[in-house]
């Protein structure tokens, strides 16, 4: 080969050297060029805002029998009897079932006997004792006889009482457990009554709220069920311990209506009417991250998203109480925060 034909491809080598080179140099060139703008998260946002809180408690809860008792057998045996059913309204002292008693009334009669006489034999010691036959010890010890025979008695018409069960409150058989002709042990459940003529309901209320709410207070409960009509309740308990949460329970009591009969179980809505809070902070539900215990918000601040810690207290269904991290004015996001980390780029729509 040629001198010549060595510089010739020499040169074509060094072309596509050159080539090559210029092509990644341009790569690395667009990519330097590639905006740096970081992309932005569409949020909403609100201030936060001071007021003197005026509104209804509205909460919503479950009404509950008022007394529910769970009856239970304090007698072993056969159930010889047991005439009430289901949905059946009984009155307190009525007999909801007997247990076979035979044996426990056989005892009891035996009892008896062995008491009378002892009572006689106590009486001729007695007697003797006065004139000097036998001694105070001989007396004595027949005295705890005849007491030991009195106390044994009584358990016996104890237990013999025990076989007839009978209603401890007026209700409404809500359960069944046994049925006549089987065997039972003590302890074992026979039915269940509920006192359906009064509801309570359990509410959950806001450290807030409590404060100003007042035993007594009258509420006005409705239900999906009737639409058109306002029950009237009254407030009848307030705990004096709040939860984590700061929550409270109170109770509401509730009379069940003749002509708009109710059930418990049913799903209420509680309206209770409070005097005003004092003037302080507050923040939309929306804006709440975390949860109440460990609460932080998003706050717009110079176009970025900035995360910070505070100290919050339900407010009702739509507001926040800020206690500390939050002043009046300050923007806080309120929807798109799903996207948002700390001090993410933000673009506020309206």
């Amino acid at each position: 080969m040629s001198k010549k034909t060595f510089i010739l491809i020499g040169l074509v080598i060094v072309g596509l050297i050159i080539y090559r080179l210029n092509g990644n140099y341009n790569k690395i060139n667009s990519r330097q060029n590639v905006s740096t703008d970081l992309p932005r998260v569409s949020v909403t946002v609100d201030t936060v805002k001071s007021f003197s809180l005026e509104q209804d408690m509205e909460c919503v809860g479950t009404l509950a029998p008022i007394t529910e008792i769970n009856i239970a057998a304090e007698s072993q045996g056969g159930i010889t009897s047991l005439p009430v059913r289901l949905g059946q309204r009984v009155q307190k002292g009525e007999i909801l079932a007997k247990i076979d008693d035979k044996q426990k009334a056989l005892s009891v009669e035996a009892a008896r006997i062995s008491l009378r006489k002892l009572e006689k034999d106590l009486q001729r010691y007695q007697n003797l004792y006065k004139g000097g036959t036998i001694t105070e010890q001989q007396l004595d010890e027949m005295t705890s006889v005849r007491d030991n025979t009195v106390i044994q008695l009584q358990q016996m018409e104890k237990q013999l009482s025990d076989a007839v069960i009978r209603a401890p409150i007026t209700g409404i058989i809500s359960e069944k457990f046994a049925e006549e002709g089987a065997f039972i042990n003590v302890g074992s459940p026979v039915v269940t009554i509920v006192n359906v003529d009064r509801f309570k309901i359990n509410l959950n209320v806001s450290e807030e709220q409590v404060y100003v709410l007042i035993k007594g207070s009258p509420a006005t409960i409705k239900t999906d069920i009737y639409p058109d009509v306002d029950f009237s309740g009254i407030v009848s308990f307030i705990s004096p311990k709040g939860d984590a949460g700061h929550n409270y329970l109170v109770d509401v009591i509730l009379n069940n209506s003749a002509h708009h009969s109710l059930k418990a179980g049913t799903f209420v809505t509680v309206r209770i009417s409070l005097p005003a809070s004092p003037k302080a902070s507050y923040i939309l539900r929306e804006a709440l991250q975390g949860t109440l215990q460990n609460a932080y918000v998003y706050v717009a601040e110079g176009g970025l998203a900035l995360s910070r810690s505070v100290v919050v207290q339900s407010a009702g269904n739509k507001w926040l109480r800020i206690r500390k991290g939050l002043n009046p004015g300050e923007a806080v996001i309120i929807g798109g925060q799903v996207n948002l980390t700390d001090g993410k780029a933000i673009a506020i729509r309206n």
